[in-house]
């Protein structure tokens, strides 16, 4: 089994039309998107939820009202000032440090486990697919990622799937690294501007620091082809395979618009060169 991560140093790259096309091409495979703070791989999969479970992480402080004897302890050491003079907590303000739960001499405050969002195990036309939503302002992403990466892991393991293709997300931060570790390729999309090629070095780097194997793809190199040959020279310099090149073509927007994935729509330029790269990546890593 192989598990590869489609990432981008930066949103807007292409990223999850690349993820949804090779959804739509591999064989055998577990889906999964790991971008749970901004989840929109369901919005070209279309799944049906079969599975739903909690996700639960962090803590914060609650007062038992029958046990507080307002001695003012909690107050002080808050440096957050969760705690307001009514001797309640402000879950906004309280980061679960667990500080006031310790010097509390009546063992008043309890640390209670916050509901952090949902996950699901669910069906596409392409296969099995996990995915996620974090809830509102809610945090440990990364903790998240790591969740549905295992559960897509034991998903397809115990399936017999050749292949995990996961949705990553986008930037360098918590979820990208949950999303790399032990993954056999990394796919960054990138786009043919400077920001494109400096976050997407950034993520390369990133990818390189936990010995992932990067490959590149240029999406919609065609707008600027001065910084799409600047693109090839950096993975030329860095060691960088670029696996493809994808033309700018109107009918990936017209495939999206329609619920589909650009494999699905009409032949196109961009389906046909999504095909190579696919073809391409699916020799490499089978070796």
């Amino acid at each position: 089994m192989k598990q590869i991560v489609i990432i981008s140093g930066k949103g807007g790259t292409g990223k999850t039309v690349m993820t949804g096309a090779l959804a739509a091409l591999a064989q055998n495979k577990v889906m999964a998107d790991c971008d749970v703070d901004a989840a929109d791989l369901h919005l070209l999969l279309s799944p049906t939820v079969k599975e739903s479970h909690e996700f639960r992480s962090g803590k914060t402080a609650w007062i038992d009202q029958n046990l507080c004897r307002q001695c003012g302890k909690c107050i002080s050491a808050c440096r957050f000032e969760a705690i307001t003079e009514e001797y309640i907590v402000d879950p906004i303000a309280c980061e679960g440090c667990g500080f006031c739960s310790f010097v509390c001499p009546q063992k008043a405050i309890i640390m209670q486990e916050n509901l952090s969002g949902d996950w699901f195990v669910s069906d596409t036309r392409f296969g099995p697919m996990v995915h996620a939503k974090l809830g509102i302002a809610e945090e440990n992403s990364g903790k998240l990622v790591a969740l549905v990466r295992k559960k897509a892991k034991e998903l397809a393991e115990s399936n017999g799937s050749e292949w995990v293709i996961i949705d990553g997300a986008p930037g360098i931060g918590c979820p990208v690294i949950a999303s790399l570790s032990g993954i056999d390729c990394a796919l960054v999309v990138t786009e043919p501007t400077l920001s494109g090629l400096h976050d997407a070095s950034r993520v390369i780097e990133v990818a390189r620091h936990f010995s992932v194997p990067v490959k590149l793809v240029i999406n919609k190199y065609d707008l600027n082809t001065q910084m799409s040959e600047e693109i090839e020279k950096y993975c030329c310099e860095n060691n960088v395979e670029c696996v493809g090149k994808i033309m700018f073509d109107k009918s990936v927007v017209q495939a999206m618009v329609e619920g589909k994935t650009i494999i699905e729509y009409e032949d196109s330029s961009a389906k046909e060169a999504i095909i190579a790269i696919w073809e391409k990546m699916k020799k490499d890593l089978r070796g």
